[in-house]
């Protein structure tokens, strides 16, 4: 069964005068996403591929995971569209048995939202992650079809 974790970037700074994409992780952020990764091995979660948005703050809160394993950027994540975040998964878990998506809200919520409409969390906090099964390939998710597994966020 293949497991996708969904993950919202970890707090960023308010970025006043940056462009958003530009916009760094403040120390909590640093501290939060640290935590998210201590808490991904522990439990056995290790991602096999990462597909990541290319803004700074996606960027830091993966390197502050510490995860070893092959990243791609892919930039229409940043682009911020639940339906995209499907087609992105179905087109590149591939063989992988564990994928991890880092992203932004609203379209991570909304995805995780979508997979699993009964299980998701009412709100997706900064540096939030859904840890969810899958009971087909990659190619044949479909909303609805996900089962929430395990609901993280900074504060749990």
């Amino acid at each position: 069964m293949p497991t996708l974790i969904v993950l919202r970037h970890a707090k960023a700074e308010d970025g006043f005068g940056k462009d958003d994409a530009d916009r760094e992780l403040t120390g909590r952020g640093r501290r939060d996403a640290s935590a998210a990764g201590d808490w991904l091995r522990a439990g056995g979660h290790a991602p096999d591929l990462v597909l990541c948005s290319p803004a700074v703050r996606t960027r830091q809160t993966l390197d502050a995971l510490g995860v070893d394993t092959d990243v791609r950027f892919e930039p229409m994540i940043y682009a911020n569209d639940a339906d995209e975040l499907l087609r992105l998964v179905r087109e590149n878990g591939g063989d992988v048995d564990t994928l991890l998506l880092v992203g932004h809200n609203p379209s991570v919520h909304q995805f995780v939202h979508d997979l699993v409409p009964d299980g998701a969390p009412a709100g997706f906090p900064t540096c939030s992650l859904a840890v969810i099964g899958l009971p087909d390939a990659w190619d044949a998710v479909r909303p609805g079809t996900g089962d929430l597994i395990v609901y993280r966020d900074p504060k749990s």
